[in-house]
C-alpha cells in the first residue's frame, strides 16, 4: 500500500479529508446495512434533534502502522461498549458491538493510505458518532438517527508533543453528580470550550476540574483522565461516578500493574494532596500521557518534583510501555490488538 505524500513527522492535531467515511442509518427502530461513501458532507433538517438538543455522542481511537508492517487499532471493543453506554443515556439506538468494530475496520482499510508510517509518531485518528437527525421541537428524542466514521492523520495533541504542560484548577464544573459526564457526550464537551479558551488566552494548556458537589476533589480535565504518581512510585487515579472511563487509562492501569510492578490506587484524590505528588499526566486517546509539570490554582504555582523539562521516569514508563504495545515492538495482552491489514 503506497502512502500518501504527506509530511508525517509535520502534523498537528487537526483535520484532513480522507478518501471514505462509514455511514449506517437508522429509520423505522432499525439500522441499515451501513456503507461507505465519498461525500463528507452531511445534509440535515434545520430541526434536526442534534441542532436542537445536541442529541449526540461520540468516540475516539487510532489506528498504527506497526514495526511489522500491520496496520491496526487498539482496543476497539471498548470503544464500542462505552459508545453503547452512551447512547443509552441519550435514548439514541445502540450500535451493536460486533458491527462499531466492522465499521472501524472497513473505514481505516479503505483509508490505509492514510494510516502514518511506523516511527512518524503520526497516527490516524478515528472518530465514530452517533447523532439524532429527524426534526424535532418538542423536547424529545429523535425517531432517525445515524451512525458515522470518519479519519484523519495527525500528530500530537499538545504543541511540542510530549513535554510537560501547565494546568489550572478550573472555577467552573464539568458535570454534574448525576448528570452525563460517565459518557462520550458532545455537550459535555460543548460547556468546556469556553473555559479552555480562557485558559489558553491565560497560558495554561488545560483546566483541571473538580467534584462540583465538595469541590474538594480532584476529577478530570476537559478532555482526559488524570493519573498520579507519589513519591513511593505508587500510581493514584481519581475515582468519581462523574468521570469518563477512559481506555487509555485503564490500559495505563494494567501496564502499570502487570508489566511495571507497580502498586495501582483508584480512590479519590483531593486537592489538598497534589503538593505530595512527584508525578501527574493527563492521559487519553489523543495524546496517551501528557505530562504535567505544573498545576497553578488560583494563583499558587504546585511545582511537581519532575519538572517541566522532561517526563518524569514513571510517566515515561508508562508511556513507553503502552506505545510499545500499540505499535508492536511489546507483546500485547490478548484482544487489545485488533489487525486490520
Amino acid at each position: 500500500m503506497e502512502k500518501k505524500d504527506l509530511k508525517w513527522e509535520e502534523l498537528g492535531f487537526g483535520y484532513i479529508k480522507t478518501d471514505k467515511r462509514y455511514v449506517s442509518y437508522n429509520r423505522d427502530g432499525k439500522w441499515d446495512d451501513g456503507q461507505l461513501i465519498e461525500d463528507d458532507t452531511i445534509t440535515l433538517s434545520e430541526c434536526a434533534c442534534v441542532f436542537q438538543y445536541a442529541q449526540t455522542c461520540f468516540e475516539g481511537l487510532k489506528a498504527y502502522t506497526t514495526k511489522h508492517g500491520k496496520i491496526v487499532t487498539f482496543r476497539p471493543d471498548l470503544n464500542a461498549e462505552r459508545m453503547i453506554q452512551s447512547a443509552d443515556k441519550l435514548k439514541m439506538p445502540v450500535f451493536p458491538k460486533e458491527r462499531f468494530v466492522d465499521a472501524v475496520t472497513q473505514t481505516v482499510k479503505a483509508n490505509a493510505a492514510y494510516v502514518p508510517p511506523y516511527g512518524s509518531g503520526a497516527t490516524l485518528y478515528i472518530r465514530p458518532y452517533m447523532m439524532g437527525t429527524s426534526a424535532v421541537i418538542g423536547v424529545k428524542p429523535a425517531a432517525e438517527f445515524q451512525f458515522r466514521i470518519f479519519t484523519t492523520p495527525v500528530g500530537p495533541y499538545f504543541k511540542g508533543g510530549a513535554k510537560p504542560i501547565t494546568v489550572r484548577i478550573s472555577d467552573l464544573d464539568r458535570a454534574a453528580p448525576h448528570g452525563t459526564g460517565n459518557i462520550k457526550a458532545g455537550l459535555n464537551y460543548a460547556m468546556s470550550l469556553y473555559n479552555i479558551v480562557e485558559a489558553h488566552e491565560l497560558g495554561f494548556d488545560e483546566n483541571i476540574y473538580l467534584d462540583p458537589a465538595t469541590r474538594t476533589k480532584i476529577e478530570e480535565t476537559g478532555g482526559a483522565n488524570i493519573i498520579f504518581v507519589t513519591k513511593d512510585n505508587k500510581i493514584v487515579t481519581p475515582k468519581s461516578n462523574s468521570i469518563l472511563p477512559s481506555i487509555t487509562r485503564r490500559s495505563l492501569v494494567h501496564v502499570a500493574r502487570e508489566y511495571l510492578n507497580l502498586e495501582v490506587e483508584e480512590r479519590e484524590v483531593y486537592l489538598s494532596e497534589l503538593p505530595d505528588f512527584a508525578e501527574c499526566g493527563l492521559c487519553g486517546t489523543a495524546a496517551v500521557i501528557s505530562p504535567v509539570g505544573k498545576i497553578v490554582d488560583h494563583g499558587k504555582e504546585i511545582c511537581l518534583p519532575s519538572g517541566m523539562s522532561e517526563m518524569g521516569k514513571i510517566t515515561k514508563e508508562l508511556y513507553d510501555t503502552l506505545t510499545g504495545i500499540q505499535m508492536g515492538d511489546i507483546p500485547a495482552p490478548e484482544g487489545w490488538i485488533h489487525e486490520i491489514m
